[in-house]
Parts: structure tokens; C-alpha cells; sequence
């Protein structure tokens, strides 16, 4: 690690540690104040990502934010418009985050106030090391500087990624920005963007309000992809399916798994996976963070990200994640109980056949005589009164989302 990157790190471990330091002045009955109290229900929102990577300007941002309003993607409850990488471009000589003025010559906060001016919050992005992942300026050693930097502008939202991060502690590092931003005095959504490589399931609640589970995802079905030569990797929606087992119970109201942003729309799946990859991260409790062009959206794509009942199932309040009941193969059966006592189910089929695939009651927690009311919630169509189990024909790569009413 080159020298100079050591210079501010030891300042502001020196300033943390210091009775004057900003964190120090907070309310000490209530650490990490904003980490419990934001995001009571997974984050939803529009990131440049995925479909713009560094491409992005404060144009773009307009764009998007308008968009966000006319094609009803806000009333949907999509909240947040976030700038990922590339919008940064070096440090001035107070250490001061620069804004690449050609791409934003406004400024960020003049964007930050036209967004909020459209009735949705701010985002940004930056991250734990030296550098960020595209090589720009990291947040490593100037936590607190940004992060009153970021409330000055009217950031509500920062995603923290883990490049550039040498033999760095991964609690460590979040735990430092976390304080920052509580120190700052404005309420910020903290995202966790380490990949799930040093399982912040088990550490970062209180610190973080979602935490990324795996390596980045891809606009296809399944089949990963090294970054580079044994830097792992990219992910398709099935192979992060697989990762999320297991961590369901880790998840709940202000601290949510986060297996990345969506795909829909991004044109490397069809129409149906694109619906199946929506219905699985709504059972995921997931944050739906949308990533394709909200400007030039066909209609069946802005009806599968705007799908309310779906949407619903997602932002339940009981906040409970779901879980694999079965897998049999390609076949596979997801519940998740929802805060009346019904349960959302899906019935996924990952093969490349029509399949039968049918759920007990019992497998759902329901005594087996139970008697009750099933919607279809893609179709938008009651079902009618199952008793003790139910099925369904599942075309190739698609799912059928029910909920089972009692």
C-alpha cells in the first residue's frame, strides 16, 4: 500500500479515538443511531450501474428522476436514485472529494435538490479503500470528511463497495463509516458492498441497512464468470438463489440480505425470467434496486417492476425473509410468512421442461386440514378454497407466485 494512503488513515484513527471526535458527540444510550430506524422495509429505488456503468452525467440523472415519476415507478414506491461509480475524480489539497465537473457541472447538490424537488431521495457511491473499483477516489481515511460532505449535498442513500481494500478489516472499515455518518447529523441508508466475503450477515446489523451476499450479478438465468483470472465473481440469478439458503434468519426491518440490484429489463433474459428473477427477490425481501433505462421502458417490462401485489410481498412488514421448503432437482418450492399469517409462495421451475410442482400445507407451517383461499398474483386471479396442498403446471424458467390465505 503505497505511503500517502497511510497519512490520513492514522489521522483519523487518531481523531476517532480522541473525546473531541465527532462520533464521540453523538447520544451514547443510542449507538449507530440511524442503523435500526432506516429502511424499515427493503430499499427501493433505480441505480446507474447496470445498465450505464460509467457513462452517467447530471443529465442523465434528470432523466432518470423524471422518469422514475411519469412511467409510475414512484407510486410503485420506488424511492432512492443512486449514482454508482465514476462520478468522482481526485481529492484537492483540504483532501475535499472533486466531482468530475464536465459530467456534473451543477454539482451535487444542485442534482441532489432536483431529485428531492421530484419528491425522491439521493444516492451515492463510494468506497471502503483507497480507491473505488473503477479507480477513482476511496473513502479510506477521509470517512468523517465525506460523510459530512454527503449530508451537505442531501445524500439519503450511500452504497460502499470493497475494492482497493489491501489487508484491510472488513467490520473495521464499515463500522468507522457507520460512525461517520451518524456523526454527520443527517439520516443516510448505509448499503454494504463487500460481496458477502466476510459473511456481514453475521456482523453488520446495527451497522448497515443491507448487505451485498455475493459477487456481482449478470444479466443471464445462471453461470458464473471470474472478474479476472482467480478473482471470483459474476453471477447469474439462479447460481445467487443458491447463495441466499441458509440466511434467511438474518434478515429483518433495517437490516436486509442483499443478493445486488435487479436485471429486469437489461435485454439478456426473456420476458418470463425476468418475471421469475422479480417474484424471487420480492420472497427474498430483497432491496429492489432497478437498473435498466427507466427512459425507454417497454411496457411488459414496466408492468413486471411495477407489479403492486408482488411489490407487497417484498415490502411486507413483518420483514421476514423466505426460505427453500423443497428442492427436487430443477424444482423447487419458496414461502415466506407474511405479517397477517398468510404465506407468499412461489413454485419455480429452473429446468427446461413444463413441470408439475405441488406444496403440502404442512410444508408451509399449516396443519394439513386446513382449509384456505389462494390468489395468483401474476394473473391478478383468486384461485379458489384448497384444502391440505396445492399445484400448479410451471413453464421452463418461470415461476408461479401464489399466497395461501387461511
Amino acid at each position: 500500500m503505497p505511503r500517502k494512503a497511510l497519512i490520513p488513515f492514522a489521522a483519523i484513527l487518531i481523531l476517532v479515538s480522541s473525546p473531541l471526535a465527532p462520533a464521540q458527540n453523538q447520544d451514547q444510550s443510542s449507538p449507530n443511531k440511524w442503523a435500526s430506524s432506516l429502511a424499515p422495509t427493503p430499499p427501493m429505488g433505480w441505480n446507474t450501474w447496470n445498465k450505464m456503468g460509467c457513462d452517467i452525467s447530471e443529465q442523465l440523472i434528470r432523466q432518470m428522476a423524471d422518469a422514475m415519476v411519469s412511467t409510475g415507478m414512484k407510486d410503485a414506491g420506488y424511492q432512492y436514485i443512486i449514482i454508482d461509480d465514476c462520478w468522482q475524480v481526485d481529492r484537492d489539497r483540504q483532501g475535499n472529494i472533486v466531482v468530475d465537473a464536465r459530467k456534473f457541472p451543477s454539482g451535487i447538490k444542485a442534482l441532489a435538490d432536483y431529485v428531492h424537488a421530484k419528491g425522491l431521495k439521493f444516492g451515492i457511491y463510494s468506497d471502503a479503500g483507497t480507491k473505488t473499483c473503477q479507480g477513482r477516489p476511496g473513502g479510506r481515511g477521509y470517512e468523517f470528511q465525506d460523510a459530512r460532505q454527503y449530508a451537505a449535498w442531501g445524500v439519503d442513500y450511500l452504497k460502499y463497495d470493497w475494492c482497493s481494500t489491501s489487508t484491510q478489516d472488513a467490520r473495521s472499515s464499515y463500522e468507522l463509516m457507520r460512525a461517520a455518518l451518524d456523526a454527520s447529523g443527517r439520516p443516510i441508508v448505509f448499503s454494504i458492498c463487500e460481496w458477502g466475503n466476510h459473511s456481514p450477515w453475521l456482523w453488520a446489523k446495527g451497522v448497515g441497512n443491507l448487505w451485498r451476499t455475493t459477487g456481482d450479478i449478470k444479466d443471464r438465468w445462471e453461470g458464473k464468470e471470474e472478474w479476472k483470472p482467480g478473482d471470483c465473481c459474476n453471477y447469474g440469478v439462479m447460481d445467487i438463489l443458491d447463495q441466499q439458503v441458509g440466511l434467511e434468519s438474518f434478515a429483518g426491518p433495517g437490516h436486509w440480505n442483499d443478493p445486488d440490484m435487479l436485471e429486469v429489463g437489461n435485454g439478456g433474459m426473456t420476458l418470463t425470467e425476468y418475471r421469475a428473477h422479480f417474484s424471487l427477490w420480492a420472497m427474498l425481501a430483497a432491496p429492489l434496486i432497478a437498473g435498466n433505462d427507466l427512459r425507454d421502458m417497454k411496457p411488459e417490462i414496466r408492468q413486471i417492476l411495477t407489479h403492486k401485489e408482488v411489490i407487497a410481498v417484498d415490502q411486507d412488514p413483518a420483514g421476514i425473509e423466505a426460505h427453500r421448503v423443497r428442492k427436487n432437482g430443477d424444482l423447487e418450492v419458496w414461502s415466506r410468512p407474511l405479517q397477517d399469517g398468510s404465506r407468499a409462495v412461489i413454485l419455480l421451475n429452473r429446468g427446461a421442461k413444463d413441470a408439475e410442482i405441488g406444496v403440502t400445507w404442512q410444508e408451509l407451517g399449516y396443519p394439513a386440514h386446513l382449509s384456505a383461499h389462494l390468489r395468483d398474483l401474476w394473473q391478478q386471479k383468486e384461485l379458489g378454497e384448497h384444502k391440505g396442498e396445492f399445484s400448479a403446471t410451471v413453464a421452463p424458467h418461470d415461476v408461479v407466485m401464489v399466497t395461501v390465505r387461511p
